[in-house]
């Protein structure tokens, strides 16, 4: 059976919303229902960890009451960063579990495609991380100055991130530093080579309200 840790730790500040993002409506349910349901789809008894700070845990069930959200899943606290966030999910996974992906929770449109890619290909790989190519023009910007950056060898990278469980573990076990960005950049810190997989470009992160505009088109 594989599993999944959903992190969804966002406080709505960039939305000027008075709920955390991930809960605001989308196609008729909250953003984060929308990321768990992709999962079931992908596989019905996939293990589902969604870590969640603890404050916001009662507005949490209220919502599954509301929107009648019977999709079997199990809460962790989350910490004061992403990475502790994560750390608090994984410690809950057992090691005979061989696959652990981890998804932000404000990315609903991710394809059922990307998340077979990922583990498929991690399965093979030790890893799998989906990225897209950037389709506008880059620019380097130092100091006063700044440089075309040929985007042909830049990605955008997306989640969910997958990874053989027990490697993870091991890599989370590192102390953090402002570097972690992700879970591919705590691997790779690790010295494990990363391995990139097609990424499906409407799973974008919903962080500003344009987002949200945007994810409504899409549903």
């Amino acid at each position: 059976m594989n599993t999944v840790i959903i992190v969804a730790g966002g406080s709505g500040n960039r939305f000027k919303s008075e709920i955390p993002k991930q809960f605001i409506e989308l196609n008729g349910k909250p953003i984060l229902m929308h990321s768990i349901i992709a999962f079931y789809k992908y596989q019905e008894d996939i293990e589902i960890i969604l870590v969640l700070p603890e404050q916001q845990l009662d507005f949490w069930y209220s919502l599954c009451e509301k929107y009648n959200f019977k999709i079997k899943h199990r809460i962790v606290h989350g910490g004061k960063t992403r990475f502790e966030s994560v750390k608090n999910g994984l410690e809950t996974v057992k090691l005979s579990q061989n696959l652990i992906a981890i998804h932000d929770g404000v990315r609903p449109l991710v394809s059922q495609n990307t998340i077979e890619s990922c583990f498929q290909q991690a399965k093979i790989f030790g890893n799998a991380i989906p990225a897209i190519l950037p389709v506008d023009s880059v620019r380097q910007v130092s100091n006063n100055a700044n440089i075309p950056i040929d985007r042909s060898k830049l990605r955008l990278i997306q989640t969910p991130q997958v990874f053989k469980i027990n490697i993870l573990k091991k890599a989370y076990e590192q102390k953090y530093t402002k570097n972690f960005t992700d879970d591919a950049s705590v691997l790779e810190a690790f010295g494990e080579k990363i391995n990139l997989v097609e990424g499906n470009r409407e799973n974008i992160k919903i962080t500003n309200r344009i987002d949200l505009i945007i994810a409504e088109a899409i549903f």
